[in-house]
């Protein structure tokens, strides 16, 4: 149970909630963790900001030994480059030409900017685009290991990053996939053999593209769930994980981290209890991420998020402003007292908040997340 009353904001003390908690100590032992796995290993660690969207927290990785940061979208590499971030691969296909525009004026600002493409079309409108501005865009070619999401068809990226190569102004110089927890077309708990099939395949190819003329020198891959076991395969230079710094239910219940190793809370609100059996919260899906539901394979959630202190309490239903809580009936939960509950899945929830909440200790800090949203 968290301690009531004790956000801090604009010097005064309030129980506002619902409310996203930090807890800083965590955090930061998560960022040293997945450094030394990074540095055991001499993988570049290139952690992916789209789960926190806060400068301040690249920077905390940065400094534990991140050799950049990846990012989602233009308007995150934007934020982060104003606040002096100045290594960004955005990992994913820009094919717009007003977005163009701006990665041709990002990489102006910042001294290393690389950007994702997984088809010749948006890489002729990329190579276009930089020869007018007499620019040359590092990108790097998206491959489908099996996530069937963006990415050139493995089968394909052969033809693809050789008609690639052969585009003016732009400078190929590597490949990245983003697998996850999948394995043979399907979700897996066996993260080792998931994480070394998928830096096997990658690392392979950067050979063949090598070996057609294709100078490729980064090989990125590795999600959470697998970085560890995909820094192990020789040929991978670089791994990509992002919720690690903060974990939640999802990364617990697949045997990444354990349920305290979860620095991200959601701090809410017991506003009714109209039976022994049920508790209502004063968050919903505009606090918790629903793109993790309970009780599918493989792993078999409860409810959408963890109950601290409540074990058998299960958060089961949720609209837009309330959170229905299943109870055994022998809850003493009072209106007004307060929980703390690790959501599901952390990066969405993230962003689901302007602001959050750093603990450290006895020292509050209210921090913006800066990248969250459609900024544009």
């Amino acid at each position: 149970m968290y301690r009531k009353a004790r956000i801090k904001e604009e010097n005064t003390y309030c129980d506002r909630t619902p409310a996203l908690l930090i807890d800083v100590d965590k955090m930061e032992a998560n960022i040293r963790h997945m450094a030394m796995i990074a540095d055991r290993h001499h993988k570049k660690l290139r952690p992916h900001a789209k789960t926190h969207k806060m400068p301040a927290v690249a920077r905390k990785q940065l400094q534990a030994g991140a050799a950049g940061i990846t990012v989602a979208k233009v308007s995150e590499a934007e934020v982060m480059a104003a606040n002096g971030i100045d290594d960004i691969f955005i990992a994913y296909p820009i094919v717009t030409a007003s977005k163009i525009e701006r990665v041709l004026a990002l990489a102006g600002k910042v001294n290393r900017l690389i950007v994702g493409i997984d088809s010749l079309e948006g890489a002729m409108q990329l190579s276009q685009t930089a020869t007018k501005a007499n620019a040359v865009i590092e990108v790097r070619l998206e491959i489908d290991t099996g996530m069937r999401r963006t990415g050139v068809l493995y089968e394909d990226s052969l033809h693809l990053a050789s008609r690639i190569h052969a585009l003016d102004h732009l400078n190929l110089s590597g490949i990245f996939t983003f697998r996850g927890a999948f394995m043979n077309g399907a979700p897996t708990l066996d993260l080792r053999s998931a994480g070394i099939e998928e830096g096997n395949l990658m690392a392979e190819l950067a050979e063949k593209m090598k070996a057609q003329g294709i100078p490729i020198s980064d090989v990125s891959v590795g999600s959470t769930p697998t970085a560890e076991y995909a820094a192990e395969v020789n040929g991978v230079t670089e791994i990509r994980p992002g919720t690690y710094v903060f974990q939640d239910q999802m990364q617990a219940r697949l045997g990444v981290c354990t349920l305290d190793q979860c620095a991200g809370t959601v701090l809410a609100t017991v506003v009714s209890r109209p039976s022994p059996n049920y508790a209502v919260i004063d968050g919903g899906s505009k606090t918790f991420a629903t793109d993790v539901q309970p009780n599918t394979e493989p792993l078999q959630l409860r409810g959408f998020g963890h109950i601290l202190g409540a074990p058998d309490a299960v958060l089961e239903r949720l609209s837009e402003e309330h959170g229905v809580i299943r109870l055994n009936g022998n809850q003493p939960w009072k209106i007004g007292e307060q929980i703390q509950i690790v959501p599901n899945h952390i990066c969405s929830t993230v962003n689901l908040h302007n602001n959050v909440y750093w603990v450290d200790g006895e020292r509050i800090e209210k921090v913006k997340v800066l990248g969250r949203g459609m900024l544009e």
